[in-house]
Formats: structure tokens, C-alpha cells, sequence
């Protein structure tokens, strides 16, 4: 028999954090679930981690070519689900044992609400928790317009949804190869009102080995989320908000392609984003950037340090 929840965990090596993800998927306290691991081609050390796993009750393990896409790896997982509930987990994040249990029972309190995400905790690479961060909105119901304005703060590895609705939207979006998480959170709320578990039922870890830590591709990736959801936006009234979006992100782009010396593509975000200069300090910032990269070597290291202000020599 199927079990209640499927859960999709993508990997990609990082073996010494995919061990903690999956042992947090087995001690959850709500036992009715499987797991799916999708691997995306990793080298020896996990795959042997892997040979271990598969064959446990309740896992399987898929063993994929390497595509280097998120959404292709965990579309194959989502391929095998079976269960009414699908969940998702990043191989470097970690669930608290309860996670499972109380986002079930806000499914059963509240049917019409078929989604929900968990608030979370950000930890340090060795697993500490960080300290002094700032609260995060994290709204229910209607949270479209919250999530593209990046005012909701849903991670993957907080979300469960029934399977059918997961379905019903195609699963990821296998063109965006980066914020295919929120191209699927976005096309999740068109279809459902969200619930929340206001409790910090997930640990999401910060290390130097994200995927998304390519800044370029990030917000590429966003202006072509955001340019797929113009004729959604427009037809519920969003389009003004839609558009605020897109002028922002290319003004963040193209300070991010000026410290890329990217110097042409930055100019031409720069004039696709020249309304935004009426709006806030983002354009001029990219302009700003963009004339120091066109600047020689050593007034760009003299610039450096004026911006860094009078060095303290400290006496031996």
C-alpha cells in the first residue's frame, strides 16, 4: 500500500549533509511516509552512502544521469510518488522530528488548503543555529503577490502538497534552470490558499556549496520567472506589482553583471530597468557599479580603499 507521504530528496554529493537530511526524514514522528533520493550522477563516496540506503524500508534511490538541473532531478522523483502527500526536502537541510506530524494535522483541520510550508531556521554549515536573525513574514491564504515579491519566506524543504495539485501544475519547470522553487510556489498559490505551521519545523543550512550561490544566474533566473508570469500577473490585476518586480531585478543584475565585467550586458539592464532610477537607490547603484568596472586597475583599488576610509596601524 502507498503510503500517506512521498518525500523528494534531490542529491548531488555533498554526502556528509545528505546523511543528516535523511536521518531527520527517519525520525520523524509520522512514520506513514517513503522516501525517494533522486541522485544527479554523484562521484563514489555518496553513491556508496546510496548502495547503503537502498533497499531500507520505505527508500528508494534513483540513480540518474547528471543533468545539473534541480527540477529535472526532482521531477524524476516525483515520477515514482505514490503517496497523497508529497513533500520536499534539499539534501543539506534538516527536518525536526515533528515537521511531518503537525503540517499533517493543519491538512486535516483545513482541506480547502491544499499546500502548506513551515517556518524554518537558518544554520550554520556545522549545524548551530545562527543567532540575531531577523524575523521573516511567512503569510497564509492568498499569497501571490507575497511570493513575488519574495515577502513570503517558503523554502522547498518546508513544503508539503497534496500530489494531485503538484500534478495538476506539471511539476517543476524544467527551462528555469535557477528559482524553479518559486515558480513552483507561485503556480502552487494560483491553484490553493497556503497554510503555515508558525513553528520552525525546518533548518536550513548556509555553506559555500549552494547551487544558487551563482548571483548571475540567480537573478537571470528571476527575470525569466517573472517574465513567464507577466500574462498570469496581468490577468489578476498584478501587473503594476509585476512590472516593479522586473525593473528592480534588472537593476540588481546589472550591478551584478558590472561585477561580473560584464560591462555590455549590464548597460542594457540598466536601460531595460531606467524607470527604477525614478524609484529608489537600486539603478543608481548599478550605474555606479558599472562606471567603476569601466575604470583602470589601480583606480579601482585606490576607489577600494577611499571607500574603506583610514586604516588603524596597529604597533607590534
Amino acid at each position: 500500500m502507498s503510503a500517506t507521504v512521498s518525500v523528494v530528496l534531490p542529491c548531488y554529493n555533498r554526502v556528509q549533509y545528505l546523511r543528516q537530511a535523511v536521518d531527520s526524514v527517519r525520525a520523524q514522528t509520522f512514520k506513514d511516509w517513503d522516501l525517494i533520493v533522486a541522485d544527479d550522477g554523484s562521484e563514489a563516496q555518496t553513491l556508496a552512502y546510496l548502495a547503503q540506503l537502498d533497499g531500507l524500508p520505505g527508500v528508494t534511490v534513483l540513480l540518474l544521469q547528471h543533468a545539473g538541473s534541480p527540477s529535472a532531478v526532482r521531477n524524476a522523483a516525483l515520477r515514482s510518488a505514490t503517496g497523497r502527500y508529497v513533500a520536499f526536502l534539499d539534501s543539506d537541510d534538516v527536518w525536526l522530528p515533528e515537521k511531518l506530524q503537525q503540517q499533517l494535522a493543519l491538512h486535516r483541520s483545513c482541506p480547502a488548503r491544499r499546500w502548506s510550508y513551515v517556518t524554518m531556521e537558518r544554520i550554520h554549515e556545522d549545524g548551530s543555529l545562527m543567532q540575531g536573525e531577523p524575523l521573516r513574514p511567512t503569510p497564509a491564504g492568498e499569497i501571490f503577490e507575497p511570493l513575488l515579491r519574495l515577502a513570503a519566506d517558503v523554502s522547498m524543504s518546508g513544503v508539503l502538497a497534496e500530489r494531485s495539485l503538484v500534478e495538476e501544475i506539471g511539476g517543476f519547470d524544467e527551462g528555469l534552470p535557477y528559482f524553479e522553487d518559486f515558480d513552483l510556489f507561485l503556480r502552487l498559490s494560483l491553484r490553493s490558499e497556503a497554510s503555515v505551521v508558525a513553528e520552525p519545523l525546518v533548518r536550513m543550512r548556509s555553506h559555500d556549496y549552494h547551487y544558487s550561490s551563482n548571483r548571475v544566474g540567480m537573478l537571470e533566473g528571476r527575470a525569466a520567472l517573472l517574465h513567464k508570469l507577466r500574462p498570469e500577473a496581468e490577468r489578476r490585476g498584478s501587473g503594476a506589482l509585476l512590472r516593479a518586480e522586473e525593473q528592480a531585478n534588472y537593476a540588481d543584475l546589472a550591478r551584478a553583471y558590472a561585477g561580473a565585467a560584464r560591462r555590455g550586458d549590464a548597460l542594457r539592464c540598466l536601460w531595460r530597468a531606467r524607470q527604477e532610477a525614478l524609484r529608489g537607490r537600486r539603478w543608481w547603484r548599478a550605474g555606479a557599479a558599472l562606471a567603476r568596472s569601466l575604470l583602470p586597475a589601480w583606480a579601482r583599488t585606490t576607489a577600494r580603499r577611499l571607500r574603506a576610509g583610514p586604516q588603524v596601524r596597529r604597533t607590534p
